[in-house]
């Protein structure tokens, strides 16, 4: 028997007549509007989370990196140091205290440390609140105390406060990651529906570094195609067409467009979200050129999207020359007793000279004589010929041989670890090379150059670059370190070499590809 149809309306007591419907009978805009208020409010409790945790962590750090100026300044065993700790280390008072905490707070805020998305976890958000935290509490003794003592300690609080945020924020990270993979952890993580072709690359690495974390729980897909009947492939819930049914029968928080709608597409989808109190997110179609910044701009009221291209330009290339020179000079000094003990250790092992120098081709396509500390017995360039069987690659541009016969003992260790390269310090006195830029190659390359490839000639070679922290010579095809090349040159600021530097220690530590 079935189920009788509920009447459709009623006369209400002042006698007009008032639509009375059961729930499957109201349209899905008024259910998602009913449910708006609901997803807007796990958005809010998600930001307020985020804010906390974080301000948490940054206090937490801030009290241990206070503790240990503490327990620096009264150790005993440092007392012979005494003046010299207490002439490089700031001063704990209230100036290291409290008024401290609450200016380091006030400073990542004013940094956007604490907003959504990356920018929580940005290097350069978090090392520019602590610079105008440090700033604003020592700006008083600036007149009291005077220049010198004020500029030291300055930079020890920066350095020292700047580490402990990165680490606090980067444990924090890896915390949230491990909880969220728990099955008894409920995490707030975020719903997300894709909209798009699910088999297009672009849509594919869209999903694959939304999830890469395991941050983001996907619901399913929304196809952009008009297929007839229900799309086969898994995962796809329905058609754009199919939004405001599927924002209705799936606890949605957000949707992420990865393919390419029309006006009309976009105002469907525009609506639907704001009914549901869903956030759109847009992949970018300038996305597979991550370097490319758009930015609105209007001309005589007509919108358009500048597309910026920053690269090595002639002010940059002068400070970024300033700042090799200040790192390879002080470096240098630094590790002069490394630098001999791996000498005296190349002597010993083997016969030939410490050094060995290579023809690489440099910005512009010059040449100039890469130095590395020598890792193979004398002669080995002869032989390469030979061994080119073994290359790993199959590249002759990527020549790589695991086990290589003709690397010494004391060579493996360098390599391994990198040390070999330290002697290109000298390369970046003289200014042949940066500290970081792209990889050098050999001269003989240019010729089997397409035009694509000569981009990455438009910086210095670096020490160290985004092909090192990205796999060094486990990354065995070339055009993708062309693409790191060009990629590093496109988006170069002093911020992305501070990045670069910071996780080449990871990288050498792991010894990923190094051989």
């Amino acid at each position: 028997m079935s189920t009788p149809v509920p009447p459709l309306g009623k006369l209400t007591a002042s006698g007009r007549f008032a639509a009375v419907k059961s729930l499957w009978l109201v349209p899905p805009r008024v259910i998602l509007q009913r449910r708006a208020s609901r997803t807007l409010l796990m958005h809010a409790i998600r930001a307020t989370a985020r804010v906390v945790l974080l301000v948490a962590a940054d206090i937490a750090a801030f009290v241990l990196a206070r503790a240990a100026v503490n327990t620096l300044q009264t150790s005993h065993r440092l007392e012979p140091l005494d003046a010299a700790t207490r002439w490089a280390v700031p001063p704990l008072g209230s100036a290291g205290g409290w008024q401290m905490g609450a200016a380091l707070v006030v400073g990542l805020i004013v940094a956007g440390a604490y907003h959504s998305g990356d920018a929580w976890r940005s290097p350069r958000r978090i090392l520019s609140g602590v610079l105008l935290a440090v700033g604003l509490v020592l700006w008083r003794d600036l007149w009291v105390r005077g220049l010198a003592p004020v500029v030291v300690h300055y930079l020890t609080a920066v350095v020292g406060l700047g580490i402990a945020m990165l680490l606090a924020r980067g444990a924090l990270d890896r915390l949230i990651g491990r909880l969220i993979r728990i099955p008894l952890f409920h995490s707030p993580a975020e719903r997300v529906v894709l909209v798009g072709d699910p088999d297009a690359p672009d849509c594919r690495r869209v999903h694959a570094r939304l999830t890469h974390f395991g941050v983001l729980d996907t619901v399913g897909w929304i196809s952009l195609g008009a297929p007839e009947g229900l799309d086969p492939r898994p995962g796809v819930l329905g058609t754009l067409d199919d939004l405001w049914n599927v924002l209705q029968h799936n606890a949605v928080d957000t949707v992420v467009l990865c393919g390419t709608v029309d006006d009309a597409q976009l105002k469907l989808m525009l609506e639907a979200v704001e009914s549901a109190g869903v956030r759109l997110l847009a992949a970018s179609r300038y996305e597979r050129l991550g370097w490319v910044r758009p930015s609105p701009i209007s001309y005589r009221s007509q919108p358009f999207m500048e597309l910026t291209l920053p690269s090595l330009r002639a002010q940059q290339l002068w400070v970024k020359r300033a700042v090799d020179l200040l790192g390879a000079g002080l470096g240098l000094v630094l590790i002069s007793p490394l630098l001999a003990f791996i000498a005296l250790a190349i002597k010993l092992d083997s016969s030939g000279p410490v050094f060995f120098a290579q023809e690489r081709v440099g910005r512009g396509g010059r040449t100039f004589r890469m130095m590395k500390f020598r890792t193979m017995r004398v002669g080995a360039d002869a032989e390469k010929a030979k061994l080119a069987h073994l290359n790993t690659s199959g590249d002759a541009r990527l020549f790589k041989i695991p086990n290589d016969p003709r690397v010494t003992r004391v060579g493996t260790f360098l390599r391994k670890w990198s040390l070999d390269e330290l002697a290109q310090l000298f390369n970046v006195l003289r200014g042949d090379m940066s500290v970081v830029g792209p990889r050098p190659f050999f001269e003989s390359d240019l010729a089997t150059y397409r035009d694509h490839h000569f981009g990455r000639l438009g910086a210095r070679p670096g020490i160290t670059g985004l092909w090192q922290v990205s796999g060094r010579s486990s990354i065995t095809d070339f055009e993708e370190v062309v693409r790191l090349d060009c990629e590093y040159i496109h988006r170069w600021s002093l911020w992305l070499d501070l990045e670069i530097l910071f996780k080449t220690l990871p990288a050498v530590l792991r010894r990923t590809g190094a051989y």
